[in-house]
């Protein structure tokens, strides 16, 4: 049984499930973890598992707080709302782990809480490929899927970046200089969640005085990386950064009702994979594409866009619901 920390309903709860001591990741590693850990809004309505990009977690009204919030596009006055997080924590050492296994943890943690399927998972970036494969793995556990900003594989420009971020990390860990290095990888990657646009708008060309010294851009990419330089250790970034590269779904296993919500400008998930995946899967909602200034991080800056999207998946749940308690 899943162990619950916190009475109150409106702030959520956490939730906690033990993992098997013969649990072993596709990899054939073990977790050092010994819990999967998940945060719980609500007591009534049809259950959201909400999923997010490798900085995302348990915590979903503080990374979303935009679209998991009452009267939001997840409704917490109409839904309940499930959040885990990501594995392997900061603390614990790197292991190498896929989407699979990240949907199999969410499984252990269902299944402590006595819930055989969830009416709708929505994810983002990396939460988006969690969900896909989660629907592969568990087609009959289970009811809608919107992706955002995820496809069913990796991009190879996208997985060139990583792969630099993720040698820079084991550079300066191994140097002994890791919170510079989470900083540096952090701030390389910003340059790939937004776009050109967005920069060219923001930032002028003035020079510094001299060179080495940074320009108006680079300010705000030092500000970013030292505001995350200790929110992760570079063993996990690299964890989970190489999990993105690692994902493989077949469209074809995907067979629940599925929305697709991709960007024209995003450089990580590129609007063509957004496409292929919802040319193949056998049961598409909905494909929506869109451009934005924001690209990848469109997910956390498009709200209009986005809240129309959730409410269009979730609302025939919540009207659903509505109509039994009537009847």
């Amino acid at each position: 049984m899943a162990s619950i920390e916190t009475p109150d309903q409106t702030a959520g709860q956490d939730v906690h499930a033990s993992i098997p001591h013969d649990f072993r990741l596709e990899s054939g590693q073990r977790l050092t973890a010994t819990q999967v850990v998940g945060r719980l809004h609500g007591s009534d309505g049809p259950l959201v598992v909400v999923a997010g990009g490798i900085s995302s977690g348990r915590f979903a009204t503080r990374w979303w707080p935009s679209v998991v919030k009452a009267g939001g596009p997840v409704d917490l006055n109409r839904v309940r709302v499930l959040a885990f997080d990501l594995l392997p924590g900061r603390d614990e050492p790197g292991v190498t782990i896929t989407t699979g296994d990240q949907a199999r943890l969410l499984a252990l943690l269902l299944d402590a809480l006595g819930e055989p399927r969830v009416d709708a998972f929505v994810g983002a970036s990396y939460g988006g490929c969690i969900g896909l494969a989660f629907a592969a793995l568990f087609p009959e556990r289970i009811g809608e899927l919107a992706v955002i900003s995820a496809a069913h594989c990796a991009h190879p420009a996208a997985t060139a970046v990583r792969g630099v971020q993720r040698r820079l990390l084991a550079f300066a860990r191994d140097c002994g200089r890791e919170a510079e290095g989470v900083a540096l990888a952090r701030q390389l990657a910003m340059t790939t969640y937004r776009t050109a646009d967005e920069f060219g708008l923001r930032f002028g060309p003035t020079a510094p005085a001299d060179a080495g010294e940074a320009y108006p851009v680079c300010d705000y990419l030092i500000a970013k990386g030292a505001a995350y330089a200790e929110a992760t250790s570079a063993d996990r970034w690299i964890s989970l950064s190489d999990s993105l590269d690692r994902h493989s779904v077949d469209p074809r296993a995907v067979r629940c009702p599925l929305t697709v919500i991709g960007f024209t400008s995003d450089t990580l998930v590129p609007i063509a994979d957004s496409r292929e995946l919802a040319a193949r899967v056998p049961n598409l909602r909905r494909l929506i594409e869109a451009p934005s200034i924001f690209g990848h991080d469109a997910f956390l800056k498009e709200r209009e866009l986005i809240g129309r999207a959730l409410h269009d998946v979730l609302s025939p749940l919540t009207a659903l619901q509505t109509r039994e308690i009537a009847a």
